[in-house]
């Protein structure tokens, strides 16, 4: 008690230094030390405010208050203001740095009010003290050195420079004291191990733990450390959360739950048991709230009342079975109550609003109202849905609906806005009002095909008329601007109007194909295809569909050698000394249609002795299948069959007439033979052979010169003109498939012509060494005298026709 009148009798000198300050509205502020004797004089109201006392008086000047609060200051007869009734800060302002007290001086006659602010000083009237008197420590006797064990913090009700500044401890020989400030700008101590325990020697250690404030004179408070040395706990309890913050209604019920801490200890058994109780709390917030030191939940055991405290804060400490302890802070924010809600009228509306308005044009305008008083009649307005508007605030509680963006009616046609008038309660009070609004469509969107290109796909030879592909555009526009039309955009194709090969229904986007298509003239073509709306004026855009004809298999193989029959007679010699797999002679054909359709396979359908010879499924090559014996029949027929790979598949056949030979002389029969296998054409060749007799001379002549001509050249003769066919002549449009139909340049033929009349006419293969052709073999140049007695024979096989000299003319050469 004496310190604390020798703290007042400091702190009343520098009470005579009151600061007054005359606000430019005649507001008045004054200071004073907390704790101030009654009718002590804080200042002179009449002076202050230039009013004579007598005046002062006659006005009935009177202090009043805001709300609630408690009037601690008075205005005596002579004008002064006087302390009313002693004032504690602590109790006034908690723990709160600054502490001010608003009063109102109210004049009558006439009315006037001015507003007084009285600012407390703290004082140092109150000494530090711990929560505990004594602090329990269990530690392990393995605890290393440097561990560090928080202690609890002292409260001072001071504040500033009066509140809690360090903390000491008494000598020891095992522990030291590490104070720290924390974030709050307080002190914070921790015991840290310095040199390591040992349980058989001292199981119990007491420190003394002084706490000091920065006040004058200066004050202090203790408390006992004490630590039982045990074995291992190795792990403190550990808060869900730093720092817990709540708010709570003013009129929350007794027995109402604030927050529930949680705490966790990773240890097991005992040691992981975690406790909870107040480290740090005010008096005033301890007998409001409490905590369950099982649960950790703390709930209302007081009446809170918002006038009185807004806010309350303090440390909750969760603490393991060994003493091992962690601490959170607890913010309690205290809401006022709100009980009146805005209302919202509609005053206009402009409905619809057009999709090519421009930014800022002003849609609707609502008033809002609220009948509570100050921050809960402050009312703002919000839009909730993420729209193209915005609410600009106007006259008074006014507020304007205007455009913030462009409105496309495409991508919404409606709106519906949701205002929200809020006022500034706490909790706040809200009002929504759904307004909503349409936008018209113009025409500012052209067609949209669904593709950037189209192709279409259409077999040949199909019917006119057929429906090959079709087109689609969006027009996202309303009614006629968003109906579309198509057609077809005018052009050639290789001379010829593309509309004598395609039309387009105008309503649905279906291409028709006009004519028939062949595969083998028009492979692929492109049209453009405009889609237009409507709209006025109308929109439109383009699109190009590429037609790609399809072949189908409707040309049949075509054999160009050996020639059909009617043609030419051709009969291939092949000598007896053939052995298995030489080769004899080669089918070629071609097929007039592409991809698969013509891929061609060979086949022999007939023959003299089916298992004599063999023909390549791809190549056409027709082989010795086995060695040829002296039984075997000297003329060989083979009925080739060519086919393709269509869908279904087309063919052709041809003959092949083989003569087992080594020598003309061996065959005297050869004439009678062909000329009875083609007496239907004898006297069509008599009168032939004629005429040919004719320009024997002539022809004579010919070939003698293109013997020598060709002498140092390899002698190939065709007596055949028909089936001469130049290497690289194919008709137009086949493929060339390797094996499938064209003739490999590899392959040479040597022909021989033999006596007797047309009808008798046979071409046969040799090898140039007389000997047979075998796969992968090397031809040799002949005999000259071979050539010499074959073109003897030729002046009884000569035709008449000139065009067919020229042709064995060429090939001889």
């Amino acid at each position: 008690m004496e310190m604390k009148t020798s703290s007042f009798s400091t702190l009343c000198l520098l009470g005579c230094f009151w600061i007054f300050i005359r606000a430019v509205r005649g507001d008045l502020s004054y200071t004073l030390p907390e704790e101030t004797k009654q009718q002590y004089v804080i200042g002179n109201i009449a002076k202050d405010l230039g009013l004579d006392v007598k005046r002062l008086s006659a006005r009935k000047a009177r202090i009043e208050t805001e709300g609630s609060t408690k009037r601690y200051c008075d205005i005596n007869l002579s004008g002064n203001l006087i302390v009313a009734e002693t004032i504690d800060r602590e109790k006034l302002c908690g723990s709160k740095m600054s502490c001010i007290l608003n009063y109102e001086v109210v004049l009558e006659n006439p009315l006037d009010v001015h507003r007084i602010s009285l600012q407390i000083q703290d004082i140092n009237d109150n000494a530090p003290r711990f929560p505990k008197g004594r602090i329990t420590f269990n530690m392990m006797e393995s605890t290393v050195k440097g561990e560090r064990f928080p202690l609890d913090e002292a409260h001072d009700s001071d504040v500033g420079q009066n509140a809690v500044q360090g903390y000491s401890l008494e000598r020891n020989d095992h522990f030291i004291l590490s104070v720290k400030e924390n974030a709050e700008g307080g002190k914070s101590a921790e015991l840290v191990l310095e040199k390591e325990l040992d349980r058989e020697q001292r199981k119990e250690i007491d420190l003394l733990l002084t706490a000091t404030d920065g006040g004058s004179p200066q004050r202090s408070g203790t408390a006992v450390i004490h630590i039982n040395v045990l074995d291992a706990n190795d792990n403190t309890p550990v808060f869900s959360q730093a720092v817990y913050k709540v708010s709570l209604s003013e009129n929350a019920p007794l027995g109402a739950e604030v927050v529930t801490v949680r705490a966790t200890d990773a240890d097991e058994g005992v040691n992981g048991e975690v406790s909870y109780e107040f480290s740090r709390i005010s008096e005033t917030a301890a007998n409001i709230f409490s905590i369950d030191k099982r649960t950790g939940q703390i709930m209302v055991q007081g009446n809170i009342d918002y006038e009185e405290e807004s806010t309350y804060e303090m440390r909750v400490q969760a603490i393991d079975g060994s003493g091992l302890a962690s601490t959170a802070k607890i913010m309690i924010d205290i809401t006022d109550v709100n009980d009146n809600a805005p209302g919202i009228i509609l005053k206009s509306l402009n409905d619809p609003i057009p999709e090519n308005s421009a930014i800022a044009t002003e849609v609707a305008i609502i008033n809002v109202q609220d009948n509570d008083s100050g921050d809960n009649r402050k009312v703002r307005c919000s839009i909730q849905e993420s729209v193209p508007f915005k609410l600009n605030p106007s006259i008074k509680n006014y507020f304007s609906l205007v455009t913030i963006s462009s409105l496309d009616r495409e991508r919404e046609s409606d709106y519906n806005i949701t205002i929200t008038a809020t006022d500034g309660g706490s909790p706040p009070l809200s009002t929504s009002m759904m307004i909503h609004l349409s936008v018209s469509d113009i025409n500012d969107n052209p067609p949209v095909f669904e593709q950037q290109s189209y192709t279409a796909y259409v077999m040949e030879n199909n019917k006119p008329g057929t429906s090959i592909s079709s087109v689609s555009a969006r027009d996202p526009d309303w009614r006629q601007n968003g109906t579309v039309q198509y057609s077809v955009v005018p052009s050639e194709i290789n001379g010829v109007a593309v509309s004598s090969f395609l039309s387009i229904n105008s309503d649905s986007g279906v291409i028709h194909a006009v004519r028939s298509f062949d595969y083998e003239k028009y492979r692929n073509f492109k049209v453009q295809v405009v889609a237009r709306d409507n709209g006025s004026p109308p929109l439109s855009s383009n699109v190009t569909v590429s037609v790609f004809i399809s072949d189908e298999n409707d040309n049949s193989p075509q054999i160009l050698y050996p020639a059909p029959e009617g043609k030419s007679f051709m009969t291939e010699m092949v000598p007896k000394a053939a052995l298995s797999g030489s080769l004899v002679s080669k089918v070629i054909a071609v097929d007039a249609d592409s991809g698969q359709n013509a891929w061609l396979s060979y086949q022999i359908v007939k023959s003299t002795d089916p298992g004599l010879f063999t023909i390549g499924v791809h190549s056409g090559e027709i082989r010795a299948q086995r060695d040829i014996t002296e039984s075997d029949s000297m003329k060989q027929n083979l009925v080739i069959s060519v086919k393709d790979n269509g869908q279904p598949p087309l063919s052709a056949t041809c003959s092949v007439y083989l003569l087992i030979s080594d020598n003309l002389a061996e065959v005297p029969e050869l004439k009678d033979t062909s000329y009875e296998e083609n007496n239907s054409k004898l006297t069509f060749y008599l009168i032939i052979a004629l005429v040919s007799m004719s320009t024997f001379f002539l022809t004579f002549i010919i070939l003698i010169l293109a013997v020598r001509f060709c002498h140092r050249r390899k002698p190939r003769l065709l007596f055949d003109g028909a089936v001469t066919i130049p290497s690289a002549y194919l008709p137009p449009n086949y493929a060339e498939v390797e094996g499938a139909g064209t003739l490999r340049s590899s392959y040479n033929y040597d022909t021989y012509l033999t006596t007797g009349s047309r009808t008798s006419d046979f071409k046969f293969i040799t090898s140039y060494n007389d000997s047979t052709l075998t796969a992968g073999g090397t031809l040799k140049k002949s005999q000259n005298d071979t050539l010499a007695t074959n073109l003897i024979t030729l002046n009884n096989t000569v035709e008449g026709d000139e065009v067919r000299k020229q042709n064995i003319f060429s090939f001889l050469c």
